[in-house]
């Protein structure tokens, strides 16, 4: 059964909950966005539950923890310094983060702020999936080619066949799931797996503040300074630039395992080689409590 709560550490209240086995190996699994929410990350990710104790939590302007506090711009330095109160408030030292998307991102500038002493614990471990990228021109790229992807022939039938489907009038609900997944559709390797992502709502305003708080960033000289056993895992057909995942890799001299037939979401698309890959990785780099 699964326990939740808010923190009480952190700025303004952030929504927690911990599924999995208490007193073993624990995980803090830091979900995309930024603006989102961790739920859409279930049930798939579960897996990792089955056998350590996984806290999720919803970061700042987002699903259960949105507040009035959000009229202020919500930034990475305040994202990495709510990751930094969690991380102290549930004691995870050694700390191992498992962060998907933009969460790998946040999990990434945590990483080079504790190497330079300014974040405590430096992590143990890093689990990095699809990574979002670690440059302002990878970003570039990346957006270019969602852009392209969600007008292409594939989408576009998929357009067409919900138009045509009288869902609008006859199941209004029905109608906004499939509006959901035609919005995310060009993450995916087949559009049509987008049917199996549960939804949610990015909090556009927390996602500009974030990425504009960034400005040109790029990452890859800091990440030599991150010295902890990682994994990064990347879809070939994820529009973020596989050359950002490599770069990722090199710095941290982790391993990097490329799955084929699958995008953004390998969750959803490949969650067998997903999980075999990080499970390896977690059992072969178990860490000594400090």
């Amino acid at each position: 059964m699964p326990f939740s709560g808010f923190t009480k550490s952190t700025p303004v209240p952030l929504y927690w909950v911990s599924h999995g086995p208490a007193g073993g190996e624990r995980l803090v699994v830091l979900h995309g966005g930024p603006g989102a929410h961790h739920d859409y990350l279930l049930p798939q990710m579960l897996d990792l539950a089955r056998d350590r104790e996984c806290l999720f939590y919803d970061q700042r302007g987002g699903g259960r923890s949105r507040h009035d506090d959000d009229r202020a711009a919500v930034t990475w330095e305040s994202q990495v310094r709510d990751l930094e109160a969690i991380v102290r408030e549930f004691s995870l030292d050694p700390l191992t983060i498992v962060g998907y998307s933009w969460g790998a991102l946040l999990a990434l500038l945590y990483s080079v702020q504790a190497a330079h002493g300014h974040a405590a614990p430096v992590p143990a471990r890093l689990v990095l999936i699809d990574p979002a990228p670690i440059s302002r021109p990878w970003r570039m790229r990346f957006e270019a080619e969602f852009a392209e992807r969600q007008q292409s022939v594939a989408v576009q039938a998929l357009r067409d066949e919900l138009a045509a489907s009288g869902l609008r009038e006859s199941d209004p609900a029905a109608y906004r799931q499939r509006a959901f997944e035609l919005g995310v559709a060009g993450y995916f390797a087949d559009p049509r797996a987008a049917r199996a992502l549960t939804p949610f709502r990015v909090t556009a305003r927390v996602q500009q503040s974030t990425w504009d708080s960034l400005g040109d960033f790029d990452l890859t000289t800091a990440l030599r300074d991150v010295c902890c056993p990682a994994l990064v895992v990347h879809g070939r057909q994820d529009p973020i630039p596989l050359e950002s995942s490599a770069a990722v890799a090199e710095a941290l001299k982790a391993g990097l395992i490329v799955l084929d037939d699958c995008g953004h979401v390998p969750y959803v698309e490949q969650p067998e080689a997903l999980f075999r890959a990080v499970r390896d990785f977690l059992d072969r780099t178990s860490p000594t409590p400090a």
